[in-house]
């Protein structure tokens, strides 16, 4: 149920858009994407119906990890522009009504930051201690985040004489968040982004913040979640923390803390991987289980729902035969997998180019309980670059014409900062030029759910109710808010089907409207059931008045 006060909770509802500014728009000719150049395709984030941006790691970095290797938590990367250029993007994003969110990385610096080098110097160093040492590292315990690169999470320093302790990359030391002064570091640079105009952050995997050793009081590992969020409200009450927590429903609830005092959203990843799982056995029970069963959260908290995001689609929490089904059907060739865990690939060519599977997913999306993530480029249905053996196979340049460069940039192929695909994903078969006036065309309807979302406040504020369904491909659910019932339905088949759905444990309503214009219901209002006609891969959405029953 809705709090009284809505007016502070935006992220319960936005529409985020996530994007890496040195990929999405070049101003300049040098290949690379930078700030004026985003700043200058603002209509476009405005027309799809965006409400919140979300910028991937933007700071000065040796770029060893896609950025997330920072090597000074204030500055901008000098390739993407300056800290003037970043503001004047933000007031352009205000005035155009759209909200924007930063990654903040917590978790490590780069070996090539400033306190990094200090620390390595002299055991006497003031930064010293903002990092995680041992003369006699444990051999047991924690494996590295990506296998296969990295075998250990200690490595040893000529120049320190010590080891230190990285959860992720050698290149990147892990920051000993249990440090006082490392904490009031990050209260400096979360009040300096604040300052310049940003309304909240994306915290980067944030169960290592409290995870390795040193990394957090012991005593109360979550006590540092609550100290930021104390900070960020006292800063700006209506900033919001969206975390990635990359674990089960029920060991995500603690990050959320009591009544607002952790997370305010967290990204959903059961019921992603369970939708996936769910599109690749073309049967409804995983989202019926998963949604069925997700824990009941404060009404000031709540999920970001997503497909796909920068990263590998991760299927870490499916027990190992749904890894394999999600993965024959989705990445056949083992090229296409990482770390024996995730996919990179885009949505489009990891649902072979189908447009009513594609749409189908979308649907599951924006219907989804939650604030929906895209991920830029998706609504288009963009490619990847095949046989790409890490995770850059996703990041490749916005394609908004058909142009050799794609419409990102005036320089030459050669000097982009990311390839564009060569196939049937190309930018002369894929472009934002070419879906911009058709109808027919993916980004058309992608507008169209986001339109009827933003319309539809019951589907992020309403109560979740999976209802049966009589064909076991078909997976219907209702979100239930003051006097409006939202439904669902979604046949996850290749075979059209004509399925009757269960309404008895909807609370009394009137007719159920046809919000998506896809046809009209039959409904059986003493029995109340409804048999509802859909396509292959078909769906439909329903809203209906509650006390006209």
């Amino acid at each position: 149920m809705k709090p009284a006060d809505v007016s502070d909770l935006w992220w319960r509802t936005a529409v985020v858009y996530c994007l890496d500014v040195e990929t999405f728009q070049d101003s300049n000719g040098d290949g690379i994407g930078d700030f004026p150049g985003l700043s200058s395709r603002i209509e476009h984030l405005v027309e799809l119906g965006v409400t919140c941006v979300w910028l991937l790691p933007f700071h000065p970095s040796p770029n060893r990890d896609d950025g997330y290797d920072i090597s000074d938590h204030y500055g901008v990367d000098p390739r993407l522009g300056t800290a003037g250029d970043v503001v004047e993007f933000l007031r352009i994003a205000h005035d155009r009504g759209i909200r924007v969110i930063m990654d903040l990385v917590l978790n490590h610096t780069s070996d090539r930051h400033p306190w990094f080098r200090s620390a390595r110097r002299s055991p006497d160093s003031p930064f010293r201690d903002y990092y995680v040492w041992s003369d006699d590292p444990p051999r047991a315990g924690r494996h590295p985040v990506f296998p296969g690169e990295e075998d250990d999470v200690w490595t040893f320093d000529e120049k320190a004489g010590q080891y230190y302790h990285h959860s992720f990359h050698r290149f990147q030391p892990d920051l000993n968040l249990a440090h006082p002064a490392v904490r009031a570091e990050f209260a400096r640079i979360v009040g300096y982004w604040l300052e310049l105009g940003v309304d909240g952050f994306r915290l980067d995997a944030v169960p290592f913040l409290i995870g390795p050793p040193g990394a957090a009081d012991h005593a109360d590992p979550h006590a540092f979640l609550r100290e930021l969020r104390r900070f960020i409200g006292r800063r700006r009450g209506d900033a919001v923390l969206l975390g990635e927590v990359g674990l089960s429903h029920a060991d995500q609830v603690e990050y959320f803390g009591t009544r607002g005092t952790e997370l305010d959203l967290q990204f959903d990843f059961d019921t992603m991987t369970a939708t996936f799982l769910a599109l690749a056995r073309r049967e409804a029970e995983p989202l019926r289980a998963i949604l069925g069963s997700r824990p009941l959260v404060d009404a000031s908290q709540g999920w970001a729902m997503f497909l796909r995001n920068h990263d590998e689609l991760t299927v870490e929490l499916r027990e190992p035969d749904e890894r394999e089904d999600v993965f024959a059907a989705f990445a056949p060739d083992e090229r296409q997998r990482v770390y024996d865990r995730g996919i990179t690939r885009r949505l489009a060519p990891l649902l072979d180019g189908d447009p009513r599977r594609l749409r189908l997913a979308y649907s599951l999306l924006f219907s989804a309980p939650g604030a929906p993530v895209l991920l830029y480029g998706e609504e288009i249905g963009m490619g990847e670059i095949p046989r790409t053996p890490d995770r850059l196979a996703v990041r490749t340049p916005m394609q908004w014409t058909a142009e050799p460069a794609a419409g990102f940039s005036t320089a030459r192929r050669s000097r982009l900062v990311r390839r564009l695909p060569d196939d049937g994903y190309a930018p002369r078969h894929v472009s934002v030029q070419e879906q911009q006036n058709d109808p027919g065309s993916l980004l058309a309807f992608v507008r169209r759910l986001i339109a009827r979302y933003r319309a539809t406040p019951e589907i992020a504020w309403g109560r979740t109710e999976v209802l049966p369904a009589d064909d076991p491909a078909v997976f219907s659910h209702a979100q239930i808010e003051d006097d409006r019932v939202f439904l669902a339905v979604h046949n996850l088949s290749e075979s059209a089907c004509s399925v009757r759905v269960d309404l008895r444990s909807l609370p009394p309503h009137g007719p159920l409207r046809d919000i998506l214009g896809t046809g009209a219901p039959a409904a059986d209002a003493e029995e109340r059931t409804m048999t509802i006609d859909l396509d292959a891969y078909g769906f439909r959405w329903f809203l209906g008045d509650r006390g006209q029953g």
